[in-house]
């Protein structure tokens, strides 16, 4: 499960990154579905450090709450499989 949360973190990560990327660019960004999938899929601990880290979608509240909500959900699943 580790390496697994790992390899999926890791390409959140990239995927998060490169909207950013995109963002800066003025291109055709990462639809947001798109992130929060990646943040279900067990990415979402490595969003949310990238999220403050790089200071993208960390001050629009809608993306904010959904994934803190997936964090809280993430949290839950962790402390019931422990």
């Amino acid at each position: 499960m580790i390496y697994y949360l790992i390899a999926i973190s890791v390409v959140a990560v990239f995927m998060f990154m490169r909207d950013k990327n995109l963002a800066v660019r003025q291109q055709r960004r990462i639809p947001e579905n798109t992130l929060h999938l990646f943040e279900l899929a067990g990415g979402v601990f490595a969003i949310v450090f990238a999220m403050h880290l790089i200071g993208h979608k960390n001050k629009k509240q809608s993306y904010y709450l959904k994934t803190y909500s997936i964090a809280i959900i993430w949290v839950i699943i962790l402390y019931w499989i422990q």
